[in-house]
């Protein structure tokens, strides 16, 4: 249970830091996207199922918050935190570079997934200045917040660990 605990207060912080302190830096409305770089690192060292749930409750989170519509942030985060978690098993725990590149590749698929979405539901919009006004400042704030987040997240996930050893 003290696993559970440190895994949500670190969440929680992660989460109060997006929604409070990244706004001030925002830069067109755009911010980072920490509950997906978590999900993103915490899929690739604990796998497809625990990726994917930590995914539909970090996408929960933001769903709830925004107003936006119900279930697309969860539906996404899951999505990507199961496909990022396929690939634990062959990834080393140690390497920081691929869940960094990952984290730009899970951002991308993020964007076009929730387009897509927003383009079933009848919205309309131009995909060319779209990608350029929203998609290439969040891979500049994903790059650079990736590798701290995904640091964090294997210290985390190290202690963890070794708790459930004991």
């Amino acid at each position: 249970m003290k696993q559970f605990g440190s895994l949500a207060a670190f969440t929680a912080g992660l989460y109060v830091l997006q929604t409070s302190l990244l706004p001030l830096i925002a830069y067109r409305g755009i911010s980072p996207d920490l509950m997906l770089l978590l999900t993103v690192s915490f899929a690739f060292l604990r796998g497809a199922r625990q990726g994917s749930l930590l995914g539909f409750l970090t996408g929960l989170m933001q769903d709830l918050s925004t107003g936006t519509f119900l279930g697309t942030n969860a539906f996404t985060h899951l999505l990507l935190g199961l496909v990022c978690g396929h690939f634990s098993d062959r990834v080393f725990k140690e390497q920081f570079f691929l869940p960094v590149l990952a984290s730009l590749a899970a951002t991308t698929a993020n964007y076009f997934i929730l387009a897509l979405l927003m383009v079933l539901l009848g919205y309309r919009f131009n995909p060319v200045s779209n990608v350029q006004a929203m998609l290439l400042p969040m891979l500049i704030y994903q790059l650079a917040f990736a590798y701290p987040v995904h640091r964090l997240t294997y210290v985390l996930d190290k202690k963890l660990s070794e708790k459930e050893k004991h």
